[in-house]
């Protein structure tokens, strides 16, 4: 009885494996593409990094499959993905005129998506709470890969002269970045080892699966998928880096204001 139930746990903690190692798999064809100047198939490919990374750790909740040993599996494969590959890509794709001056700028969001996972996975040994299921702390390096593979992606449709594609007051933004690349890359890292809550997405407490707002946003979503992929994806990454930005403020705000105008307590 206990070799079965052996056996059965170490199938749980196989099956999201799975998915971790196509992440790890997606991010490796992503830098060979790069290294090919294939730097839209190398934006494919981390979009599918992401897809995989979402799927393991649902899979694993699912399944209860979660272990130390995925843990560990994971934040490598989201180091190579997430941290190395968007690195090289952007490098490649924008930064490489910039000479010498491009690689500490790189080297500084390889570094502190490392810096990130790592925090992530100490909190993920030593202390599990509701609050951690809920927030993220920091932004997850999943999304500053996401929307610097997005830009690239979108910015593409410039580049082959096929703007009709696209959503043009998105598209007429497009140079404006790329022309703050480096600064953006130093921004992201900076929301990845900061302190600033991201929401974690773990819990299905934002839209009930049988709500009507949840089928209007999927139907919504869906639609805006087909007919614009490459901007729906980068409008989705970017609301989600900013969304923790503007949250942190306005919590900043009412923090400074209870303190400057205290609430009188009923007597």
């Amino acid at each position: 009885m206990g070799d079965l139930e052996g056996s059965r746990r170490n199938i749980r903690a196989v099956i999201p494996s799975i998915f971790t190692i196509g992440n790890m798999g997606f991010g490796f064809f992503s830098i060979l593409a790069s290294g090919n100047s294939n730097f839209v198939m190398a934006a494919w490919f981390i979009i599918l990094a992401i897809l995989m990374d979402m799927l393991d750790g649902r899979i694993a909740r699912l399944v209860r499959g979660e272990s130390s040993f995925g843990i560990e599996i994971d934040s490598l494969s989201d180091w190579l993905s997430f941290g190395i590959a968007p690195a090289y890509l952007i490098y490649g794709f924008g930064l490489k005129s910039y000479g010498v001056w491009a690689y500490p700028v790189v080297f500084f969001y390889v570094l502190c998506g490392a810096l990130r996972l790592a925090r992530f996975n100490v909190k993920a040994h030593f202390r599990v709470s509701e609050e951690r299921k809920k927030f993220f702390q920091g932004l997850p390096i999943p999304g500053a890969a996401g929307i610097l593979a997005s830009f690239i992606l979108v910015y593409s449709l410039i580049e082959v002269q096929d703007p009709a594609r696209g959503i043009s007051w998105i598209m007429n933004r497009m140079p404006f970045i790329y022309g703050i690349l480096p600064f953006l890359i130093i921004f992201l890292s900076l929301l990845m080892i900061s302190s600033i809550p991201y929401g974690a997405f773990k819990s299905g407490s934002v839209f009930k699966p049988k709500s009507i707002s949840f089928l209007f946003f999927v139907v919504a979503a869906i639609f805006f998928i087909v007919a614009y992929p490459q901007n729906s994806l980068f409008l989705f990454f970017f609301l989600y880096v900013v969304s923790g930005v503007v949250m942190f403020i306005f919590k900043s705000l009412v923090s400074v204001k209870s303190r400057i105008y205290p609430e009188t307590k009923e007597k």
